[in-house]
């Protein structure tokens, strides 16, 4: 693997692996995927126990270390983005004083604040015309998504079969290595819903969690997200590309609250957008439809987008736990009120914001969205989508470039 530094100088790509893998050993699960050689998550393991300390000020050093090396900017960009991350979270585990507004910053490189609540309010209306009759609004929402869900029985069959239909469509678009494969499984007791353990050698193994309903409307989301043309597509094509082309050593890691987290759950959270964009409802009706799982897709489709704005609405419960110091009770009537949730599901929620190594994290999905997705439509008009959502897919993008691409 080449790294580009100068004669004499720390190789701040390797560097960069080591430091992250050791941070595993700290926070098991912070590695979310590692693709590299054996050898050096080995040596790795055999070092004397990290301290939070020790990691931090590691991170500092190769923060100034990026400055002295021959790195080309996108990879010292893209380097001192993930840098900064691990020394923000060394300092959290050291227990120093850090904000949660700050934290956020630090890991994801985006600003955060509570959303509007007149915003939430006129989804709601748009809700109420979708959803007519008798109850609230929440009481209908309720019905509507129980009317989707699917039977327990037949998940892991309609996943397959989305997952068929939507790799067929990436094939067609983005392209994938002739020997990819994802395999699915469903597991409960996790804080999340689904999650995709990349392997390496272009295969992916996606857990399902099944402790709530899924809903049929929500499947197709769901396997894009994970697998077509989401995490499994994008990890597929770095490796071929910036890995195994490239030689670029800090792709074989892959670190949890670092700004690569916003731009792949963002990415990931368009893959329905950028497999099969406007109509995915009634596409989605016709491939579950022959299994015999019916549901009315053109619906689903439009009762989604009118929910889209209350997305947000878990990052405000995050920071009304974590920033202004907000009761629990208070955090669940907000989720309840203002997602149109259940109960059991804004406890769920809770759980994952209340997550040690995932209590940020709701952000990538939230902030990762809006940015991605506004950058999307920014492209040029002779722009095709596929061409824009490929960027993405292949190169090193930082949530500040792309911030700072729509500025221009």
């Amino acid at each position: 693997m080449t790294s580009g530094r100068a004669s004499g100088a720390v190789d701040v790509p390797l560097e960069y692996v080591r430091l992250g893998l050791r941070f595993d050993r700290l926070e098991e699960g912070f590695v979310d995927a590692y693709t590299g050689d054996r050898r050096i998550r080995a040596a790795v393991q055999a070092e004397p126990a990290p301290t939070p300390r020790g990691l931090r000020d590691q991170a500092r050093g190769l923060l100034r270390e990026l400055d002295a090396s021959a790195l080309p900017a996108d990879r010292a960009d893209f380097l001192r983005g993930q840098l900064t991350g691990l020394e923000c979270t060394a300092r959290k585990m050291a227990d120093e004083p850090v904000g949660y507004v700050e934290e956020v910053r630090s890991y994801f490189q985006v600003d955060v604040d509570l959303g509007d609540p007149a915003t939430y309010a006129a989804a709601h209306t748009e809700l109420e015309d979708l959803l007519p009759g008798t109850g609230t609004l929440a009481e209908r929402y309720a019905v509507h998504r129980r009317r989707e869900e699917c039977p327990p029985a037949r998940l892991e069959e309609a996943v397959h079969a989305l997952s068929s239909a939507l790799r067929d469509r990436v094939r067609g678009l983005y392209g994938l290595p002739e020997q990819e494969t994802v395999t699915y499984e469903v597991v409960i007791d996790q804080p999340w819903s689904g999650f995709n353990y990349y392997e390496g050698d272009y295969r992916s193994r996606v857990a399902i969690n099944a402790d709530l309903p899924h809903r049929l409307g929500q499947l197709p989301h769901l396997v894009a997200h994970e697998a077509y043309p989401g995490h499994h597509t994008e990890h597929c094509r770095k490796e071929r590309g910036l890995v195994e082309r490239d030689s670029h050593l800090e792709h074989t890691v892959f670190l949890v609250n670092t700004p690569e987290c916003l731009m792949a759950e963002g990415l990931a959270d368009l893959g329905v957008q950028a497999a099969i964009g406007a109509g995915w409802g009634p596409w989605a009706a016709e491939v579950l439809g022959d299994l015999g799982l019916r549901f009315d897709g053109e619906l689903s489709e439009r009762v989604s987008a009118a929910a889209a704005p209350l997305n947000r609405v878990r990052q405000d419960a995050a920071l009304m736990l974590h920033d202004r110091g907000a009761a629990t009770d208070d955090v669940l009537a907000h989720l309840q009120r203002w997602s149109l949730v259940s109960h059991d599901r804004a406890v769920q929620q809770l759980r994952f914001l209340t997550h040690p190594l995932w209590r940020a994290y709701i952000t990538t999905y939230v902030e990762g969205y809006d940015l991605l997705a506004g950058w999307l439509a920014a492209r040029p008009d002779d722009l095709p989508v596929a061409d824009r959502f490929l960027r993405l897919l292949d190169e090193p993008l930082t949530p500040a470039r792309i911030t700072a691409e729509l500025r221009r």
